[in-house]
């Protein structure tokens, strides 16, 4: 009897000993697991840490144009056989205004990113050449390049235009591209614009030099001396308002047979030095999206008064 009651208490303890076991089993499972399940600890910071110095204050007009243009170059490499097509068809603007009697405008951004050193003749026969274009100055006070103003001009006369009523065709819209002086020449000859108005920016060895020109053939022109008289008044006309409307020195309109620009033209044009890049004060000014604008509507402004005093 004695030894049944032994055995049965053996069985009992072995019993609860087995039980015991299992428990410490599953509590080491159930370690396990939080330990796998991950820490919500670090991802409590409501506040992200944020570094001070790489904070962005707000683009100023300056800075914004520069983005702008910066965006036009990377959608211009994403884009290589879109950008082909540009260069060959440049982008007409259909009128947002009242239509001015279908009157056409074609503005040129002087100059390009990269120059292309090859040559081509001045004008339509000619033995002179000239490379076919270059990349053009920059400031000597803010490193902008001129073709990256010139752009940023053209684009808000484009706009302004557009609003007008004109049909505005773009020589160009981005920098990467590789137009030939003779070749903008052609765009403006092919849609038969009522005036082409290329976009320039100036420099000289002198740094006080300072002023807004603009520039035409002269009278006696071999290759478009026809068009003299209109390009002489739409050169005075845009002068004229430009320098009232941004209170640059006039430094008058320059007559000359040697811009292929000009010589290969076969409708009314003229070349718009809009400032000296080699002066401190119109160097920052050219760079800044209010003087940009001003520059932008009398242009306009001088287009305009052309086309409504044009001869019949």
């Amino acid at each position: 009897m004695k030894k049944q009651y032994f055995i049965f208490v053996l069985m009992v303890i072995l019993l609860f000993a087995s039980c015991d076991k299992k428990s410490d089993t599953v509590r080491e499972n159930n370690s396990t697991n939080i330990q796998e399940t991950p820490s919500v600890t670090g991802e409590v910071n409501e506040t992200p840490d944020r570094n001070p110095e790489g904070e962005q204050e707000p683009a100023s007009g300056n800075d914004a144009q520069t983005n702008d243009d910066t965006k036009l170059q990377d959608n211009a490499k994403a884009g290589d056989n879109t950008q082909k097509t540009d260069d060959t068809k440049p982008a007409a603007t259909v009128p947002q205004g009242d239509i001015v009697d279908e009157k056409i405008i074609c503005i040129d951004p002087g100059h390009q990113a990269h120059q292309n050193s090859d040559l081509e003749p001045i004008g339509p026969g000619a033995d002179e050449k000239k490379p076919k274009v270059s990349s053009g100055t920059q400031g000597k006070y803010t490193g902008k390049p001129e073709y990256e103003v010139n752009l940023e001009v053209s684009l808000k006369l484009k706009e302004i235009l557009v609003n007008k009523g004109y049909k505005v065709i773009m020589i160009r819209e981005t920098h990467d591209v590789n137009i030939s002086n003779s070749e903008r020449a052609q765009v403006a000859n092919d849609s038969n614009a009522d005036v082409f108005v290329r976009i320039h920016c100036n420099g000289a060895e002198n740094p006080d030099t300072h002023g807004i020109l603009t520039m035409c053939s002269t009278k006696d022109n071999p290759y478009c001396g026809q068009f003299y008289e209109k390009s002489r008044r739409l050169s005075d006309s845009i002068l004229k308002q430009l320098c009232d409307i941004t209170g640059a020195k006039d430094m008058g309109v320059i007559e000359t047979d040697s811009m292929s620009g000009i010589n290969w033209c076969q409708v009314p044009v003229t070349i718009v030095e809009m400032g000296y890049m080699t002066n401190k004060e119109e160097d920052y000014k050219l760079s800044g999206d209010e003087y940009q604008k001003k520059l932008a509507e009398g242009i306009a402004e001088g287009i305009t008064e052309y086309l409504d005093n044009k001869a019949e």
